[in-house]
């Protein structure tokens, strides 16, 4: 499926990842209907970072995925949804499992009746590689069991399961994505990368959680090729596919890398209530992206260093942004 000239809805556009592949679609020439969440400042989150001339060229409209009539008028119309809204934070999810059962279940629900009663082409349902848990056997595949570590994880495999169902009873369009450890320019300080840059632009000591845990980074210029590509091909249809860099780095050796990519040594010091529940922490993420290159011809382009020179030099550019934000988490 060509995807110029399509009528698209992305959810949570708003987002990290899904402001770059708003950005990215508009670049293709497609006809992009941007949702975001409502709230009564009119905050556009990371779009607000778009040039204006893009912007122009979204239609934006805000909305609550927990609501099926906002969910129904932002699907009306619409060839093509590239689902991403949801509720991401693994530690708020220790303390409102509620809130992530009926953003990420009941929205995800509410997205795929909507595109049934439209008949939309197609739907790319963004999943996560927190839904296999610590590994069972490296690399990961598509194929590798569920394990519901966290409240969060287990909002996600109940999504992937219910269109799973969608697709096998009324036959939908959907294409499943697990992005693996995305990372890049935007992303908010609740995950890790930007979290240890921040602090060692501004500060002589970083605090973490656990530097033990191994995951498989995805700069997201890479992860929204793979949205594309998936959303381009007729073979995606019915498939689960993972996006991962196929490579896998601990957080110990991520701090050691941007010392010398900014050029500064910094201690580290492990404070208790940034780790995990014990049995909640996935210890080791490695994707297994050999469907992705078979299926999709698709394969990562950014080495980690290359990522994280970019996120760095972001960050360091707007460094108000994140202090701002580090005052409000």
């Amino acid at each position: 499926m060509q995807l110029i000239g399509k009528r698209i809805l992305v959810t949570g556009a708003g987002g990290f990842i899904g402001s770059h592949l708003t950005e990215r679609l508009v670049e293709m020439g497609a006809n992009v209907r941007a949702f975001v969440r409502y709230n009564s400042d009119g905050n556009i989150k990371n779009l607000k970072e778009l040039s204006k001339d893009t912007l122009n060229k979204i239609e934006i409209i805000r909305g609550d995925l927990r609501n099926c009539e906002s969910v129904k008028k932002a699907v009306e119309g619409i060839d093509v949804i590239f689902h991403l809204g949801a509720l991401i934070s693994i530690p708020y999810s220790y303390e409102a499992p509620r809130d992530f059962i009926e953003t990420n279940i009941l929205g995800t629900f509410n997205i795929l009746q909507a595109a049934r009663e439209n008949k939309v082409k197609k739907i790319i349902l963004t999943s996560s590689s927190e839904v296999y848990g610590t590994a069972i056997h490296l690399p990961i595949d598509e194929k590798h069991s569920l394990q519901a570590q966290s409240p969060y994880s287990a909002t996600k495999i109940s999504a992937d399961k219910i269109a799973e169902s969608f697709y096998r009873t009324y036959n939908i369009p959907i294409t499943i994505i697990r992005p693996f450890n995305t990372y890049g320019p935007r992303q908010s300080m609740r995950a890790v990368i930007p979290t240890i840059i921040y602090q060692a632009l501004t500060k002589n000591k970083v605090e973490l959680g656990s530097l033990s845990p191994k995951r498989d980074f995805n700069y997201v210029k890479d992860t929204v090729e793979g949205f594309i590509k998936i959303a381009e091909s007729d073979n995606s249809i019915g498939e689960i596919i993972n996006i991962s860099s196929g490579q896998t780095f601990s957080i110990g050796e991520l701090v050691e890398k941007i010392k010398k990519i900014i050029g500064k040594d910094f201690s580290v010091e492990t404070k208790e209530e940034k780790v995990r529940p014990e049995n909640s922490e996935v210890m080791l993420l490695l994707g297994d992206n050999s469907k992705a290159k078979m299926l999709l011809g698709w394969e990562p382009k950014y080495s980690l260093e290359e990522g994280l020179t970019e996120a760095v030099n972001y960050i360091r550019k707007n460094l108000g942004k994140y202090e701002e934000e580090r005052e409000n988490i």
